[in-house]
């Protein structure tokens, strides 16, 4: 009987990421803060979003610290807007999700292409992973208690 394994929502991560995300705007800026934008105006200008909801969705990421703010030296009243480590992290997701829009959404592939900068080779596939290293296929995979998960006391973070 599988009933036991199921996640209660308000224990599950994924609304709380959610909320710190957003919406589809959050995604969009964190999305222009990886090509290399730092600035309220450069984002509002590649993005054409609305100011107030440019500077609301900026605030809730500061907020979650995924972006830091930063005051600019030379003129106090402007601000640079980071990635923060937890903001990177989110980078496999990123990915993730434009891989994924790329097979089944736009059928096209995203222009430009993502690559490694080492050999300028396209990134491969997300995966899930197992442990060592088998990409895992939707059968591969079942929900456990921590007490039945082999070798739970090495699980990193």
């Amino acid at each position: 009987m599988t009933e036991h394994l199921r996640e209660p929502l308000r224990a599950c991560s994924l609304p709380a990421a959610l909320e710190a995300m957003g919406e589809r705007w959050s995604f969009l800026i964190l999305r222009a803060a990886f090509n290399g934008l730092h600035h309220f105006e450069e984002f509002q200008s590649e993005l054409g979003i609305a100011r107030n909801i440019l500077a609301n969705r900026l605030t809730r990421l500061v907020d979650h610290g995924i972006l830091k703010r930063t005051p600019i030296a030379a003129d106090r009243r402007k601000i640079k807007y980071g990635l923060t480590d937890k903001g990177f992290a989110l980078l496999p997701t990123m990915v993730a999700l434009r891989q994924w829009g790329e097979r089944w959404e736009t059928e096209v592939p995203a222009f430009p292409i993502l690559v490694d900068t080492r050999d300028h080779r396209p990134i491969p596939p997300v995966a899930v992973l197992a442990h060592d290293g088998r990409v895992l296929g939707k059968g591969d995979m079942i929900w456990a208690l921590p007490g039945d998960v082999a070798g739970s006391g090495d699980v990193a973070k």
